[in-house]
């Protein structure tokens, strides 16, 4: 069996991680600094929790939610429509051989977690002790 064959069970690999971790700090810095001059993307405020690269780094998918958690649609929506322009200045801080086509999409793991917390909270304690 190769080396470069890869299951379904198996995770990313080691360089996907890393690739995938390169974009997400550059995304954050660019937004952080308004570096990316468009008219979609002003008055949202989002937050970068991962981005997921392709196998051949080709794309990625950035999973991002709205600070405070509210509009984080439109703020999605505000990222894709302005993707093109994203990945142009993306090119200039990262140093990769392609840089990738983005995918924005929301991020629901917070909002699982607060559903987890919350029904955790809403069991009986038990007694495991007797």
């Amino acid at each position: 069996m190769s080396r470069r064959t890869s299951s379904p069970s198996r995770g990313p690999s080691q360089r996907q991680l890393r690739a995938g971790e390169l974009i997400r700090h550059a995304l954050a810095e660019m937004l952080q600094r308004d570096e990316v001059h468009d008219a979609a993307l002003r008055g949202h405020t989002v937050t970068i929790s991962e981005v997921k690269a392709a196998p051949d780094l080709r794309n990625a998918t950035v999973y991002c939610t709205a600070l405070g958690g509210q509009g984080t649609q439109e703020a999605v929506a505000a990222l894709n429509k302005a993707a093109p322009r994203i990945q142009s200045v993306l090119g200039n801080k990262i140093s990769t051989k392609f840089t990738p086509r983005l995918t924005f999409k929301a991020d629901t793991s917070f909002d699982e977690a607060q559903k987890i917390e919350t029904l955790l909270a809403e069991q009986p304690e038990t007694d495991l002790g007797d």
